[in-house]
């Protein structure tokens, strides 16, 4: 009997674990493959799991609301559509959703359980490790070309192609894994005392996880904030006068947030270690630029989306992008990709009105900058004829950064060059 396990998928690099949503489907039910089984969710977004095997589903191990880590079995399934037989617990697995690009023996053996390797592996990599019966173990030591040392699908397929033919090479060790931060310690628990006229409200799942993240981040990286701020007059004048024009060409709103994305970018080039991980005592210099945005949900928690590689877009194509994530997020439809690999964090607090912000590092990033409310203020501005008082739009820039990594020296060049570039923008900029 062709018994397959199917584990909580590893969705990213600092998730290790999900909340199970709901089951679509029960024991002893028929399922496809490809078939959607279950929703879970992360502290990044919900998703849909789908089945790596068509059969009759045999055994479900969770219940809707538990909290699973990554590379757990939750559910197993008869690819033969016969009886369940009794089986030991199986150990820990890490897998996901198989593509269908892939075409495969029809042995279905689950891959087996490692050591919680910390490398991220695609659904295609992971299901043709399935197939192959190769091992998680197994698969850690294979040496992956593909970004940050990923295993890519030609890796794999060599690798098969050539088993048992040839060594293993121990997979290069310059990945970023998923951040570990001190244990942080907790307030002996007791009961709350209220009085007078309350309300106690239970937090949210999402918030539960926030929380926790913003706890654990202060706990990993000595937080430095450093201040400044920028002239975007000449922002203002231009998207005042480019707006309706920009809409019409081409049927895209322009914001402030891909003008800010584009500063930054340009500044990222030059003061690369910003754009860096720490993995124990090296630094990871991230060669792509993704940022992230912070973006609000309906429900009134902030998610982060994440713009892969910013550098290699200009402004239309950052518009483009800023706007499809920030409808994707204000109507639910983020995937779990959508918040991966982010290097740089932009958070906005002046949507809400705030002249300046003193924000948490997205670990296991090195810095975030926040961005306030755009205010009319007098100036003092230098000119040929001497110092006049003019009314400028101002807006105060803030970062926070590791001082682990980023000394003041980097940080506040890295910020007083992003209100330079910002201050620089040509206000007779063509569409």
């Amino acid at each position: 009997m062709a018994i397959v396990d199917l584990v909580m998928p590893k969705m990213g690099e600092s998730i290790m674990e999900a909340t199970v949503l709901k089951w679509h489907k029960k024991q002893g039910d028929s399922i496809k493959m490809d078939e959607t089984l279950l929703d879970i969710a992360t502290d990044k977004v919900d998703s849909e799991v789908p089945s790596t095997a068509a059969g009759t589903v045999t055994e479900i191990l969770y219940k809707e609301n538990d909290v699973v880590p990554v590379g757990a079995v939750i559910a197993r399934i008869d690819a033969r559509g016969a009886a369940a037989q009794p089986s030991a617990p199986a150990a820990p697995v890490q897998q996901a959703a198989p593509q269908a690009t892939y075409q495969a023996a029809p042995q279905q053996a689950a891959v087996a359980q490692a050591d919680g390797g910390s490398r991220f592996y695609s659904p295609l990599v992971l299901n043709i490790a399935s197939k192959e019966g190769i091992g998680m173990a197994e698969l850690e030591k294979i040496a992956g070309t593909g970004n940050e040392g990923r295993v890519t699908k030609k890796d794999i397929l060599n690798y098969v192609a050539n088993r048992g033919s040839a060594p293993v090479q121990q997979a290069p060790q310059y990945q970023t894994p998923a951040y570990s931060a001190p244990a942080v310690p907790q307030p002996a628990s007791q009961p709350a005392t209220v009085s007078g006229n309350v309300e106690i409200m239970e937090m949210d799942r999402m918030r539960k996880l926030i929380a926790d993240h913003m706890v654990r981040s202060k706990a990993t990286s000595p937080h430095v904030t450093s201040f400044t701020e920028a002239d975007v007059t000449n922002i203002v004048k231009w998207r005042d006068k480019m707006k309706t024009g920009f809409e019409k060409k081409y049927g895209e709103k322009i914001t402030y947030t891909p003008i800010f994305f584009e500063a930054i970018v340009n500044c990222i080039r030059k003061y690369p270690l910003i754009n860096c991980s720490l993995d124990g005592d090296k630094i990871i210099v991230k060669k792509d630029i993704n940022i992230g945005m912070a973006t609000a949900l309906p429900t009134g928690n902030l998610i982060v989306p994440v713009i892969k590689n910013a550098d290699t877009r200009n402004l239309l194509g950052l518009t483009k992008e800023v706007n499809a994530l920030a409808n994707a997020a204000r109507n639910n439809k983020l995937k779990a990709d959508d918040t991966q690999g982010g290097t740089f964090t932009v958070t906005n607090v002046g949507t809400f009105g705030s002249l300046m912000g003193t924000p948490i590092i997205n670990q296991p990033q090195v810095a975030i900058l926040a961005v306030g409310a755009i205010k009319k203020r007098p100036v003092v501005m230098e000119t040929e004829d001497g110092d006049v008082i003019a009314i400028r739009h101002m807006m105060y820039l803030s970062m926070s950064y590791d001082h682990r990594i980023v000394d003041g020296s980097l940080g506040a060049s890295f910020l007083t060059a992003v209100a330079k570039e910002l201050e620089a923008f040509d206000p007779n900029r063509p569409l």
